[in-house]
């Protein structure tokens, strides 16, 4: 596998690992993972005792919104990438304590056949996780932990007390835009908590920003 860069986004502790694809006339080749290269690579030391437990496939159309889900115990780490389509990654951080709680980011991850990389975005456990999708779109994302009913909640991507100023303005509007058409997206994500309602909830304690922050190497 060939790192090419490893880049933190506007809330440092997530991250996008772009690595090379190997073109000639027939196409390209591509290594998305290997697990020795993640161990190694002086960059990656965000990812020093992650291991994957299971990898999940999902296919969404267009005006489509997932999330904002989140798990614990076991926690779960999300390392996400676009197989096909455009998918816009969302992610808000819900330590308690972070100086960056209740704040929302964005990072927008279209494919393209004729580029020579391709991207994965880290979303570690502290995070609630979401997409949008312009286009159908196809992704595939990698977990630390293993899915646990009982232990999973949300916070809706719809509500109106989230902190959007770190995210970039054009991909705000565009999902302010999406949602003013109405978008696709089901009840249990719309209905979801607030982030004040899920902050008041007893549940949110196990995500504190001491414990999940990452540790220095």
């Amino acid at each position: 596998m060939k790192i090419i860069e490893v880049r933190s986004l506007q809330i440092p502790d997530v991250k996008v690992v772009r690595f090379a694809r190997f073109r000639d006339h027939r196409g390209y080749f591509s290594e998305p993972y290997r697990r020795g290269d993640f161990e190694t690579h002086p960059e990656t030391k965000f990812l020093k005792g992650v291991t994957f437990l299971q990898a999940n496939e999902s296919q969404s159309n267009a005006g489509v919104v997932r999330g904002l889900h989140f798990q614990w115990n076991p926690f779960m780490g999300k390392f996400v990438r676009t197989l096909a389509g455009r998918m816009v990654d969302l992610f808000l951080d819900v330590r308690k304590g972070s100086p960056t709680f209740g704040k929302i980011a964005a990072y927008d991850m279209p494919t393209s056949k004729a580029a020579d990389h391709s991207e994965w975005i880290w979303v570690p456990p502290g995070f609630a996780h979401g997409n949008y999708f312009t286009e159908e779109s196809l992704i595939e994302y990698f977990c630390s932990g293993e899915y646990s009913p009982g232990c999973e909640a949300g916070v809706s991507p719809l509500s109106t007390d989230l902190d959007w100023s770190l995210c970039p303005a054009n991909l705000r509007r565009e999902f302010q835009e999406l949602v003013a058409r109405g978008p696709t997206i089901s009840d249990k994500d719309k209905n979801a908590a607030s982030l004040a309602g899920w902050d008041a909830d007893p549940r949110s304690s196990v995500f504190q920003y001491k414990a999940l922050a990452p540790q220095p190497a």
